[in-house]
C-alpha cells in the first residue's frame, strides 16, 4: 500500500512540476506520450486473449490525436476525420490480414483502445491549451484536474483500508468499497477547493474554492468508474497489471486510468469558465 500511494503521488507530482514549469508545448507532448505508453500497454493486454490488433499504426493514429490540438486543430483538422479515417483503415485492412474468427475483434478492440484512450486523454491537452487572459491558466487547470482524479485514488485507498466494509463492485474490483469511494470523493473535494484557494490570482475569476470543491464531485465520480473500467479490462484478459513499469502501481495504464473519463469532463467545465 505504502509503496503505492508514494509511487502515484511522486509520478504525478513529476507531471504536474513539468506542466507547469515548462511551457504549453513541453506539457502536450508528455501528456501524448503517456496516452500513447497506455495505448501500448492496452495493446499487449488484448493480445493476451489472442487476438491481434492493429497496434503500430492504432499507436501513430492515437499519437496524432493527442499531438492533434496543438499542430491540427489550429488550421481547422479536428479529431472526427482522423476516427473516420482509422475506421476505414482498419475495415479494409481486417480482409486481408486477419483471420475469419479475428476480423471483427481486430477491429473492434482497435477501435476501442483508440477513442477510449488517446481521444480521451487529447482533452487534456486541449485543457493545457484553454486561452486565457491570465498566463498559464490553462496548464494549471490541466494540473488541477490531474490532483483532484489521483487523490480520488489515494482518498479511497486509505478510507477504503480504514473504514471499508461494504463493497462496491465485488466481481469487477473485491478491494473497493463504498467507504473508499466516498472518502476518495471527499479527498477530492478537499484537493480541488484548497488548489482554486492557494492559486485564486491564476485561475478564472468565476473558479472560487466553492466551485472548485462542487467540480470536483462529479470529476472524483467518474474517476472511480474509469478505475472499474479498467479493472474490468484486466480481468477480461486475466491480469492483475496492465504492466509491470512502476513499483507498487504497475503499468502506465494503472497510472493514467482516472483521467481518461475525467478529462473530456474538465475540457467541457473550464470551458464554460
Amino acid at each position: 500500500m505504502g509503496s503505492r500511494i508514494f509511487s502515484s503521488i511522486l509520478l504525478w507530482a513529476i507531471v504536474a512540476s513539468c506542466i507547469l514549469f515548462y511551457g504549453p508545448v513541453e506539457a502536450v507532448w508528455l501528456i501524448s506520450a503517456i496516452a500513447v505508453l497506455t495505448l501500448w500497454e492496452f495493446f499487449k493486454l488484448i493480445r493476451r486473449l489472442g487476438i491481434e490488433p492493429f497496434d503500430k499504426v492504432g499507436i501513430l493514429i492515437g499519437a496524432t490525436l493527442c499531438l492533434g490540438p496543438l499542430y491540427l486543430e489550429p488550421f481547422g483538422f479536428g479529431s472526427g476525420p482522423l476516427l473516420a479515417l482509422a475506421a476505414i483503415v482498419f475495415a479494409v485492412r481486417i480482409l486481408g490480414e486477419r483471420e475469419a474468427d479475428q476480423r471483427m475483434e481486430s477491429l473492434a478492440w482497435t477501435l476501442f483502445g483508440i477513442v477510449y484512450i488517446p481521444f480521451m486523454l487529447s482533452f487534456l491537452a486541449r485543457t493545457i491549451l484553454i486561452d486565457s487572459p491570465v498566463p498559464n491558466t490553462g496548464m494549471l487547470l490541466s494540473v488541477w484536474m490531474i490532483a483532484v482524479s489521483k487523490f480520488c485514488d489515494v482518498g479511497a485507498l486509505l478510507f477504503g483500508l480504514a473504514f471499508g466494509r461494504h463493497k462496491l463492485a465485488p466481481e469487477i474490483s473485491p478491494k473497493k468499497t463504498w467507504e473508499g469511494a466516498i472518502g476518495g470523493i471527499l479527498t477530492s473535494i478537499g484537493i480541488g477547493a484548497g488548489l482554486a484557494y492557494l492559486f485564486s490570482d491564476q485561475f478564472p475569476p468565476l473558479f472560487s474554492p466553492l466551485l472548485a470543491g462542487l467540480l470536483a464531485l462529479p470529476v472524483a465520480a467518474l474517476a472511480i468508474v474509469s478505475d472499474l473500467v479498467e479493472s474490468i479490462i484486466k480481468r477480461r484478459t486475466n491480469s492483475k497489471d496492465a504492466g509491470a513499469t512502476i513499483p507498487g502501481i504497475g503499468g502506465i495504464f494503472d497510472l493514467s486510468d482516472s483521467l481518461i473519463l475525467t478529462a473530456p469532463v474538465g475540457y467541457v467545465m473550464f470551458s464554460l469558465l
